[in-house]
């Protein structure tokens, strides 16, 4: 008991310390996911740790780093999610989408022709099945449906 209590005692007396490493591992923790999630509770942290020198016992420390963490993430995290676009990174066929393409062979109404987009061939068919679009015609991919474009006159909007 006493050996436990020593411990505890210790630990309590170098808070600083003790907030200065969670600072680390939460940065660590950031550094690999990269999500914008814990780096919130870093700078709790080291706000706890300022606060453990200047004196603030333990439980003022922990109130202070709920408070500054918990702020932080609720009122600053949607900002730079916003402008930082995280998770918002656009795959290959997300990209294509909105962009114009060249029929290579035409397409028919409800048949499949190709269109180059990107400087890729793809089977492509109208949005409007019964439509045709010749050759050589500008089309805008509406969406991509497996391997298949769906596209539409590029002068359609």
């Amino acid at each position: 008991m006493n050996i436990e209590n020593e411990f505890l005692n210790i630990i309590l007396s170098h808070m600083a310390i003790v907030w200065i490493i969670l600072a680390i591992i939460f940065a660590l923790i950031e550094g690999i996911t990269l999500g914008m999630l814990t780096i919130w509770f870093t700078v709790g942290s080291i706000i706890s740790a300022v606060s453990a020198l200047l004196g603030a016992n333990v439980t003022m420390q922990v109130a202070i780093f709920f408070i500054v963490s918990l702020v932080l993430l609720i009122f600053t995290r949607p900002i730079f999610v916003k402008h930082l676009k995280i998770g918002k990174e656009k795959n290959v066929i997300q990209q294509i989408e909105g962009r114009i393409g060249i029929v290579t062979q035409s397409i028919k109404p409800f048949s499949s022709g190709l269109a180059r987009v990107n400087g890729v061939t793809w089977t492509a068919i109208t949005d409007t099945p019964d439509q045709t679009i010749e050759k050589g015609a500008e089309v805008r991919i509406v969406k991509v449906e497996g391997v298949k474009l769906i596209v539409e006159t590029a002068e359609s909007k």
